[in-house]
């Protein structure tokens, strides 16, 4: 059944990623990119600023009593919980042992434009978001979609099913790259860094042993405190957990960095040599192409950072932020943060430790596996303990990815059928976790890869179609806030929403 679902994979992945994707991802990022005057360079101390600059003010920080609304830091925390995780680690790996070290210059490229991506999703999430029957927001692509692109003369029932199609496709993405694939590589590393032989010898089915049974079951019970408590009870925990990981992780990476800081020029001039020579290295080796380095480095920086998905939409739009454009600013930290610094720091790792013969492309330490080859690099430093501190990071980073992302599965659930469909959904995917002890490695990977191109399409539509949208917001923003004009804001789309935003006194 495996190699069934293996190919029918295969086709499917080829068509949405070959075909389509890598084109409209990188062309949505450019044209919002270009139509915004690249913001993100432009603007670059402005949304410092606005971002991780005033990450101590209390109208950033401060929770919230109001139903089903977090913080703006919660809101990064939660979304960062479902961005950084093992597309910062195992991905990045993968990345360079399939795409070569040329893979990771056009992470960075997706990167760069996927800013403005992000940005332009966050900013168009809020300006649609609506109330629930509960009174809590509900935002993200399905309702700029139905709301926003099928208010366009004619375009009524595209944007509905447009919106129907981008839910199916994030609840069917949120138990890949939110779930199985996650929890397939936390039990993998777990088993491998923390061996149990009395466990693993015990043999259920095929390749799956008690011990990762285990491992999942456990992770299935963690997730099951957390998801039952709703959004609240996910952000309260993101907003502990992520920062602590991150720069615990971030320090370990830079300390093995600063060990082979002697290899940190021929690491980079590996990384520019290969993305523009077609058989530089790597490519000598393998017989890879730039395409190949291409489509390797925007699928893994998508994975990644998940710009161009419309999935972090959905818990921005629960911030208590008012203003559309300060939200996308989050937007695009999320992604400089995630890639542009985490990613390449573990490039960096794998580039410099000589887990990998930069003139050669053979991985001379260490197994293939993505996870297992970070883990090595960090040995290379810290010993023994560096494969159980990568265990232990990609632990924590694949776990909170399967909290933020049951979030995403649970807005776009309700969007199709309801509250109660929604709960109904909650259980479902809590047990589904169990799966990601059945799954190979790189099936896992392959359907999340799938799903992600699926979700992509149909947001990138409704951003595109949206971007004249966009722009006014963001030039009305910055004549308001930078260049200090009285212009009345444009908050919301649907009057009664604007006129209650605009009423609040406090400052976004």
């Amino acid at each position: 059944m495996f190699q069934w679902l293996a190919d029918l994979n295969d086709s499917v992945n080829t068509f949405v990623w070959i075909t389509i994707g890598v084109w409209l991802l990188v062309g949505s990022g450019v044209i919002m990119t270009v139509l915004t005057g690249f913001f993100q360079v432009s603007h670059f101390g402005h949304w410092i600023k606005k971002t991780i600059g005033s990450v101590f003010k209390k109208r950033v920080i401060a929770h919230t009593g109001e139903k089903g609304t977090i913080s703006q830091f919660q809101a990064l925390c939660t979304a960062l919980s479902a961005t950084v995780g093992t597309g910062n680690i195992a991905g990045v790996a993968a990345a360079i042992t399939m795409g070569g070290p040329g893979a990771i210059f056009w992470m960075w490229v997706a990167a760069f434009f996927g800013m403005m991506t992000n940005y332009s999703e966050n900013v168009l999430g809020i300006f649609f978001r609506r109330r629930n029957s509960k009174g809590e927001w509900s935002g993200g692509a399905m309702y700029y979609l139905r709301d926003g692109l099928g208010a366009k003369k004619g375009m009524k029932t595209v944007g509905a099913v447009l919106a129907i199609l981008f839910s199916c496709f994030a609840v069917l993405a949120s138990f890949g790259i939110g779930n199985i694939s996650q929890v397939n590589t936390i039990v993998l590393n777990i088993e491998s860094s923390f061996a149990i032989p009395s466990l693993s010898s015990i043999v259920l089915y095929n390749n799956v042993n008690l011990y990762k049974i285990i491992i999942a079951a456990v992770v299935l019970i963690l997730s099951a405190l957390v998801i039952v408590g709703g959004l609240k009870r996910i952000a309260s925990v993101a907003e502990k957990i992520v920062p602590f990981m991150i720069i615990c992780f971030l320090i370990g990476a830079i300390v093995v960095i600063i060990k082979n800081v002697g290899n940190l020029g021929v690491a980079f001039a590996a990384i520019f040599r290969s993305a523009f020579s077609a058989k530089a290295a790597w490519g000598a080796v393998t017989g890879l192409t730039i395409k190949t380095m291409v489509v390797w480095g925007f699928k893994r920086g998508c994975f990644s950072n998940e710009a161009g998905l419309g999935s972090s939409v959905m818990v921005h739009s629960n911030s208590n932020v008012k203003e559309p454009v300060h939200q996308g600013l989050w937007g695009i930290f999320e992604v400089f943060v995630d890639t542009i610094v985490i990613c390449t720091l573990v490039a960096l790792v794998i580039l410099t430790s000589g887990v990998i013969d930069l003139e050669t492309g053979a991985i001379v330490q260490g197994g293939g596996e993505g996870a297992t080859l970070v883990a090595t690099a960090f040995s290379t430093v810290f010993g023994s303990f560096g494969a159980k501190f990568v265990a232990v990071a990609l632990f924590l980073f694949a776990f909170t990815t399967v909290l933020g992302w049951s979030h995403y599965g649970t807005k776009s659930i309700e969007y199709l059928g309801g509250e109660k469909a929604a709960s109904v959904y909650k259980v479902i995917f809590v047990v589904i976790i169990i799966t990601g002890s059945l799954l190979t490695s790189s099936l896992a990977w392959d359907i999340s890869d799938t799903f992600n191109g699926l979700m992509m399409i149909p947001n990138l539509i409704g951003v595109l179609v949206l971007s004249p949208i966009v722009v006014r917001l963001t030039r009305n923003y910055v004549r308001r806030e930078i260049h200090s004009e009285k212009i009345e804001p444009m908050l919301s789309a649907f009057p009664d929403i604007q006129a209650e935003q605009a009423a609040r006194t406090d400052e976004d």
